[in-house]
């Protein structure tokens, strides 16, 4: 055998079974994902004051409330494109929404008298599964774990805003 052929011979011998393994570990992996965009069903979250959470919004059955700046409560349907669920679901993939733990509630003790803190609960219905968080802004979590919570909101709140302004 010649030099090169046993080059040939060993990296066949190597790189092949490597790429093997990696479309067979990685195929797998994607397959039974726990969140995938082809099992998604809906999006729904409800916001406002904990006494009062009257903000709500179902993808499902596209119907919006909310309340308008005079405290009166506006009936809406408002339908988001496959496109902006795409968005929001791979937002929430990006920001590890599915890694936060299902209750992010401030200390009430240590919240100033008086002061009224919002509350979030957003949800992401799967054929399988869902996944739900229920979110204060004043959580005294880890500061990462805050943000990836908060910029989940921040993007499905934003994007009910889009989709009414068209």
């Amino acid at each position: 055998m010649s030099e090169r052929t046993k080059k040939i011979f060993l990296g066949l011998c190597i790189i092949v079974p490597f790429l093997i393994y990696c479309v067979y570990y990685y195929s797998a992996m994607v397959k039974n994902a726990p969140y995938r965009f082809s099992d998604f069903e809906s999006i729904e979250i409800t916001y406002g004051f904990p006494d009062s959470m009257l903000n709500h919004y179902d993808s499902k059955t596209m119907q919006y409330d909310y309340l308008t700046k005079e405290n009166a409560l506006v009936k809406d349907t408002l339908k988001l494109r496959n496109d902006d669920l795409l968005f929001l679901h791979r937002k929430a993939q990006e920001l590890g929404f599915w890694n936060l733990p299902d209750e992010m509630l401030g200390d009430p003790n240590t919240r100033k008298p008086g002061l009224r803190v919002p509350r979030y609960k957003l949800t992401y219905n799967y054929k399988e599964k869902s996944k739900t968080v229920t979110f204060e802004p004043d959580f005294s979590g880890p500061t990462k774990m805050v943000e990836a919570g908060q910029s989940t909101i921040d993007e499905v709140v934003r994007m009910l805003a889009t989709a009414r302004a068209r």
